[in-house]
């Protein structure tokens, strides 16, 4: 299997392992993700303003060169994934959007919203299918009590973005089922970290980190993983090393064998 891959900013600097181990496992199950020629940032929030467009034209462009090489396109982070999945229904449903910005793209074939967008972790679900994974897991993570953390990025709005039921996700903990280890469900996993406001409000930041790592832990998690950048970065700096904080696709490294314990 073949995808068009969107890194995104992040994962070339700071969230340089969820891409680098990301990319390992895949190639060890046999899948290869094409990093799109010439991506540029998919704009890092999405916009809740009907008429703004410029701020979407760059997830546009990944999205139709995904499309140009008749691929679907794989996201990682979640914040990517959040906005990619957004303006591509956008492009899908609204009239007025799609026109304004295939006028302004001039793209050969006008873009309609034809890519399908996964993310990563759906790829592993619906494509490589967990049963199998566990088949091909070389070091189970056998004993390890592992925390799932979703955030909001990646289950919500739930009708837009499909990703997993919002208030009761399972997707995560089945993939921790599927490398061996033990999935403790806690309240908090689908709660926000803190998100931006630890730009400018880092005490506000911090108390709902330390939520998050304090009920993670209350239920036995020994560790939390995640699939976003600033979620890691809000609940490793900002809430107080309650926990180790590290992304899952470091843990599915590990458990294929393509990482060694403790690296």
């Amino acid at each position: 299997m073949t995808y068009s891959y969107f890194p995104g900013c992040t994962l070339k600097t700071k969230g340089k392992d969820l891409d680098i181990w990301g990319r390992r496992s895949m190639e060890a199950l046999g899948i290869e993700l094409r990093e799109l020629p010439q991506w540029q940032c998919c704009g890092a929030v999405y916009p809740q303003a009907k008429d703004e467009i410029a701020t979407k034209l760059s997830a546009v462009r990944a999205l139709a060169s995904a499309g140009e090489l008749e691929t679907d396109l794989v996201t990682l982070c979640s914040a990517c994934h959040h906005v990619i999945k957004r303006v591509n229904r956008d492009m899908q449903t609204d009239e007025t959007i799609r026109s304004r910005v295939n006028n302004y793209l001039k793209p050969e074939k006008p873009y309609a919203g034809e890519t399908r967008v996964l993310h990563y972790l759906e790829v592993l679900r619906d494509r490589v299918g967990f049963e199998e994974l566990k088949k091909r897991v070389a070091n189970p993570l056998a004993g390890r009590r592992i925390g799932a953390y979703y955030g909001c990025l990646l289950l919500r709005p739930s009708s837009e973005m499909g990703f997993d039921d919002p208030e009761n996700p399972t997707i995560l903990e089945d993939f921790i089922r599927a490398i061996g280890a033990e999935p403790v469900v806690y309240a908090m996993r689908n709660e926000c970290c803190g998100g931006y406001t630890t730009i400018e409000n880092k005490d506000c930041a911090s108390r709902q980190a330390g939520k998050v790592l304090d009920n993670a832990a209350a239920l036995g998690a020994e560790e939390v993983i995640t699939a976003c950048p600033l979620c890691l970065y809000n609940l490793r700096v900002n809430g107080g090393g309650k926990l180790p904080v590290r992304y899952f696709t470091e843990l599915l490294a590990e458990a294929l064998g393509v990482k060694e314990v403790g690296a």
